[in-house]
């Protein structure tokens, strides 16, 4: 059985913090407010997978309010998304996925992104794809106010 996901997600810039994205830590003059790290990419990717595993959404499964999830680094939440995956016998064929935001500039670090995000689906990270895109200054986005991130998905029930 193959079966495809989407997922979407947004935060806002706050000062203070750290700005993670993909898993990497990218120098900028703001951080993404949220209960976890915020990391909008793997967020994105991890609703994505969880619904095309017909699994719901990131609240179901690391509930905001949770002791255990708060500052959480995203990636820790893709690992048990991804234990949840090889429970019910999935295999990622693919993720694609779009971060969009004015700022920061993410060309130079989508490599490691690739290589964080294959890691714990057990991918090649070749089959993992990330773009980057502005707002056109238009909306929350283009005032440079905070990121988004959308994902696609596909995977495959093994035996």
């Amino acid at each position: 059985m193959i079966r495809i996901g989407i997922g979407y997600d947004v935060h806002r810039f706050v000062e203070g913090r750290r700005c993670f994205l993909g898993g990497v830590d990218i120098p900028y003059h703001q951080g993404l407010a949220g209960y976890s790290d915020a990391d909008v990419l793997l967020h994105a990717i991890c609703d994505a997978l969880l619904g095309a595993a017909g699994e719901g959404d990131l609240g179901r499964h690391f509930p905001e309010g949770d002791p255990r999830w708060r500052d959480i680094a995203s990636i820790r939440l893709l690992e048990e998304v991804s234990r949840l995956l090889v429970k019910k016998s999935f295999r990622v064929n693919n993720i694609d996925a779009v971060v969009i935001a004015e700022g920061p500039r993410i060309a130079r670090f989508v490599d490691q992104m690739k290589i964080n995000i294959s890691r714990p689906l057990a991918m090649q990270s070749a089959d993992v794809n990330i773009k980057a895109t502005t707002n056109e200054k238009i909306g929350f986005i283009g005032r440079g106010e905070g990121i988004a991130a959308q994902a696609a998905c596909l995977i495959e029930q093994v035996p």
